[in-house]
């Protein structure tokens, strides 16, 4: 069976090289670098066994991407307390909407609208959370989002660009990617959103796309891959009028 194999970090910002590799099923580490070729060095090596390669990796890609801990142990938040994270961050708040379907949509009235074709008035939908994101963004703040498309899109990522309107109405920076670009970049299959650039929200749903859980995640160097993530899909990413122009031009 094909590993199911997450990029952690590169020691090299130029040809990625050492690099750090994780196993999401077995948790075993996956490190790739130079070999060591002198022999004088390879003879001083213990249980080296046929087979085996020995590689040179700088000790702080080891500490800045290798596990930190032994058995992973989530830090799960309430949704009250992931609420109050929209109010609390300083400067940004990143998202990255990766699902075909949320099922929370569904059960909306502007959802059994735009599934009828009728047009939706976004306007004054979600009063609470609208006013909120206006306050936020008059004090600085940045929300952005990249939502990931697949192609064809689903009926609840074609509502979502049709809902992206209401979102820049109030602020937010509402970015879409083909799901096949995504995958291209190895983006990881997860929602979560990136706070500061300091703390990750990962987004846990059940097989029914029920949200369920989130779980907060502090330490630096998964931050930091959450970060690279976020880069890279920013990068590729364009403005959702754009992106549903080209769609639009697509099925014509």
């Amino acid at each position: 069976m094909t590993r199911r194999l997450r990029f952690n970090g590169t020691g090299s910002g130029v040809n990625g090289c050492p690099s750090i590799h994780e196993d999401l099923d077995t948790g075993e580490v996956i490190v790739h670098g130079p070999t060591l070729t002198d022999p004088d060095d390879i003879a001083q090596l213990r249980h080296l066994n046929e087979g085996e390669v020995p590689i040179v990796v700088p000790r702080e890609l080891l500490f800045d991407f290798g596990p930190k801990e032994v058995v992973r142990v989530p830090n799960i938040i309430g949704l009250d307390e992931f609420d109050r994270l929209f109010t609390q961050f300083e400067h940004t708040a990143w998202r990255l909407e990766t699902r075909r379907r949320y099922a929370s949509d569904e059960l909306t009235i502007t959802y059994a609208q735009f599934t009828r074709g009728e047009p939706v008035n976004w306007q004054g939908v979600d009063a609470d959370w609208c006013v909120e994101r206006r306050e936020q963004t008059a004090l600085g703040k940045r929300f952005e989002r990249v939502r990931i498309v697949d192609n064809p899109p689903t009926a609840g990522q074609l509502y979502l660009l049709d809902n992206a309107r209401r979102n820049s109405a109030v602020g937010e920076k509402i970015l879409n990617l083909w799901r096949e670009d995504a995958d291209r970049l190895g983006l990881p299959v997860e929602d979560f959103w990136i706070f500061d650039s300091r703390l990750v929200a990962l987004l846990n749903f059940d097989g029914a796309d029920n949200l369920v859980s989130v779980e907060l995640i502090t330490e630096p160097a998964a931050v930091l891959r959450y970060a690279m993530e976020r880069d890279a899909a920013l990068h590729h990413a364009v403005a959702y009028e754009e992106f549903a122009a080209r769609l639009t031009a697509q099925e014509d």
